[in-house]
């Protein structure tokens, strides 16, 4: 069966490993705050946070540790979808919200626990918005401090991937990899993934333990071939030659993979065709609503509407009768 969400199964595959969530955290989060993480104390939880509706939008992962001597939480949110929201601050207070639930219910204790939250992006556009809730409440800059005070906000450390350049990936082999990877599938083409294959198999060639470095080749190939960056028959044979003169058993896994999902495609097409159905249909009704309620839209609303995925329409949809002014329309876009 082809890979569904390949980013959200590659994201986990790679960061349930301990030493490269730590590697993360050792190279991206701010100094002053992995000072106070005892990272000899980090693990991973099985909880996640994100509903059905929403896992085409988000994954995440949740990682427990001793934080300035208490026991206290890292929140990984990655966001895979193509476009920037507003959206994210909100959904972000609620995981936290769950998370903190959840402590009270296993632990039993009324204090908070510390949870340091994390967003990791690699949508097409580049990060454009603050990373903080008080973007999204409106008015909130006019309000005075002394008003603040009183409103719910914060920030998340933000990592907007498609921004990063070769010298702005930092760490470890296969921390390298999977961030390279993750913003290579948004920004290049089919040719440009070729060179970054190859590339990633001269990293992999490195390590000393070749058993690991195939194994994440092939965790890294299946991402790279269940995305559709448009490979032919010719880029996954350009693939296999430069791979052979580097790692002479990851080529095995190179035309294995290509063969499976090549094959798969014919079937995927067709499954694509069907969802993009249901996806115009969603764009149609919403647009028909909220023409109803206030009159013909603008065409850059209806524009944005028309590349939402399915996920944000639904929500979108859920809402639409309820909507009282075109503002609010503007936080789903």
């Amino acid at each position: 069966m082809k890979i569904q969400n390949p980013h959200d199964k590659f994201f986990k595959e790679v960061f349930s490993n301990i030493e490269v969530a730590k590697d993360f955290i050792i190279n991206y989060v701010p100094k002053e705050i992995v000072e106070i993480i005892d990272l000899d104390t980090l693990s991973l939880q099985k909880d996640s946070f994100i509903n059905e509706q929403l896992k085409e939008v988000y994954s995440d992962m949740l990682f427990k540790a001793k934080i300035n001597n208490y026991e206290g939480y890292i929140y990984f949110l990655f966001e895979h979808k193509s476009y920037v929201s507003r959206q994210t601050a909100l959904q972000l207070l609620r995981y936290v919200v769950e998370i903190w639930d959840m402590n009270i219910k296993k632990e039993g204790v009324g204090k908070l626990p510390v949870i340091i939250p994390l967003v990791i992006y690699h949508g097409n556009e580049r990060w454009n918005i603050r990373n903080d809730l008080g973007t999204i409440i409106e008015g909130y800059e006019e309000l005075k401090e002394e008003v603040k005070r009183y409103i719910p906000n914060f920030e998340y450390l933000l990592y907007d991937l498609s921004s990063y350049e070769d010298e702005d990936i930092k760490g470890q082999v296969l921390l390298r990899i999977m961030i390279s990877a993750l913003r290579d599938i948004t920004i290049k083409d089919a040719k440009g993934m070729i060179d970054a294959v190859i590339k990633v198999a001269s990293c992999l060639a490195e390590l000393q333990d070749k058993q690991t470095g195939l194994q994440y080749f092939e965790t890294y190939l299946r991402y790279i071939f269940s995305t559709d960056k448009g490979m032919t028959k010719q880029d996954f044979e350009s693939i296999k030659r430069g791979v052979e003169k580097i790692l002479v058993e990851g080529s095995e896994y190179t035309m294995t993979l290509a063969d499976i999902f090549r094959e798969e495609g014919r079937e995927e097409g067709i499954k694509k065709g069907i969802k993009e159905g249901e996806r115009m249909a969603l764009v149609k009704s919403i647009i028909k609503v909220l023409t109803k309620k206030f009159g013909i839209l603008p065409d850059e609303i209806k524009n944005r509407i028309e590349v939402l995925d399915i996920a944000t329409l639904e929500l979108m949809f859920d809402e639409a009768l309820d909507f009282t002014s075109l503002e609010e329309i503007k936080k789903y876009l």
